[in-house]
């Protein structure tokens, strides 16, 4: 029998998100209340600018007071789509101690300080939800949390920001530099004016230390995550990535350790073969393979951003906390019973594309040859194409610790032979 009081929402910020949350939330009200056992109301939008036009939003919801907003008593559930760390930690933690669950989209803030804001939510008896947070309307956090609950899960990899899949997309399918693609995602609105927290890894970052946490039953922040932008990659990285059979993608990867004693967590480009899956992700879709010991390899592909895609997360866990306060009880939260610490970027074992650019004469590939050796980093294949006294090396190696790789670069650039190292890229996907 469906209750007639209606849960209480309360919505901060109503951008692009935010305005697409209001639409579904009043076109499908009689589909969400039979859904969830009761009707929900929207009882008050917290905006910085309660002036600007937003069509299908009630203007008598709006107000520029959030805090007033959360501490209002008998909202059952704050659903926060405003972003950043401050004033919406505080909001947030606010909301709590006034008993309302949370739904939120804030990977930024997940990723520096969830632990707090679980313990906070489980001192209140109250949930805190987030499965927009990282990968737009793509379900991957509530599988990874319940129905790989009973799994070991090994690996997380996959492409989970859009602005920088559609621009080495762009590089690979045009031949176009970085700057004409980042220009032409930019006028297309896939890039920010300031696209610094796609471009740089950031924004991918937060969301690889959010599954790693989740992953590996840890605690994993975004401190923890090695992070590398796309701004240096070129042209020519795409056209000899091409040459070995590859394309190059914007990777977020998780690992566990094989002793299992620690995991590993990092964002940065590189080459993957075009056999693989993810080489096909095109434009600004995301991707994530899961692998784990029971279930094998799972692979989650959808849009990763977008107003409607990211509501339609939102909504997701907005149905869930208010069953759950409907039932008086509340869904899993943290889990990081494994402590698990996270290894330095030096640990971690891949293989490596390097373009070097040496001397065209004799002798140079047994000098280089013996640097890689020296290090105990195995040699591949090697491409080398000389004229006028200029020559290109391509070497290719067989897996090696970072730390060992950067060792070898560092004497590499020593010898007299070298004139410069081109590039570097890992080599993923295997």
């Amino acid at each position: 029998m469906m209750r007639t009081r209606p849960l209480k929402v309360a919505l901060l910020g109503c951008g692009v998100v935010g305005s697409e949350v209001t639409r579904i939330i009043t076109t499908q009200a009689d589909d969400l209340a039979q859904r969830i056992g009761a009707p929900i109301e929207l009882a008050g939008i917290a905006v910085r600018r309660p002036n600007r036009v937003r069509e299908g939003v009630p203007s008598d919801l709006l107000t520029t007071d959030a805090t007033a907003l959360v501490k209002r008593g008998d909202i059952d559930v704050v659903v926060e789509v405003i972003g950043g760390i401050e004033p919406v930690r505080t909001l947030i933690t606010t909301a709590f101690e006034h008993g309302a669950s949370v739904v939120s989209a804030n990977k930024a803030l997940l990723a520096a300080d969830g632990a707090s804001l679980h313990a906070k939510a489980a001192e209140h008896g109250v949930d805190l939800y987030y499965e927009a947070a990282v990968a737009g309307a793509i379900p991957l956090i509530r599988p990874l949390r319940e129905s790989l609950a009973g799994d070991r899960v090994t690996r997380v990899l996959g492409i989970v920001n859009g602005t920088t899949n559609f621009i080495l997309d762009k590089m690979d399918s045009t031949g176009a530099g970085y700057s004409e693609a980042l220009d032409e995602a930019t006028a297309l609105g896939y890039a920010e004016a300031d696209p610094t927290a796609d471009v740089e890894g950031f924004d991918a970052a937060a969301k690889a230390a959010i599954l790693a946490g989740i992953a590996f039953h840890t605690r994993v922040t975004i401190d923890d995550v090695h992070r590398e932008g796309l701004t240096e990659v070129t042209a020519a990285d795409i056209a000899s990535a091409r040459k070995m059979g590859c394309t190059v993608k914007m990777l977020a990867i998780c690992e566990r350790s094989a002793d299992g004693r620690s995991v590993t967590a990092r964002v940065h480009p590189a080459m993957i073969p075009l056999s693989h899956p993810l080489a096909s992700v095109r434009e600004a879709y995301n991707a994530v393979f899961v692998e784990a010991e029971a279930a094998g390899r799972l692979m989650f592909y959808g849009p990763g951003a977008g107003g409607a895609p990211t509501a339609s997360a939102v909504l997701g866990d907005l149905v869930a906390a208010c069953r759950n306060k409907l039932a008086a009880t509340t869904g899993a939260g943290e889990s990081a019973y494994t402590h698990l610490p996270v290894s330095p970027m030096g640990d971690v074992v891949t293989r490596y594309h390097i373009s070097l650019d040496v001397a065209d004469k004799p002798g140079v590939l047994a000098q280089v040859a013996t640097v890689f050796a020296e290090h105990d980093v195995s040699i591949d294949t090697v491409r080398q194409q000389g004229k006028d006294g200029e020559a290109s090396l391509v070497v290719v190696t067989h897996r090696a610790k970072d730390a060992a790789l950067s060792a070898t670069v560092g004497a590499l650039r020593n010898l007299d032979t070298v004139r410069g190292v081109a590039s570097i890229m890992r080599v993923e996907g295997e």
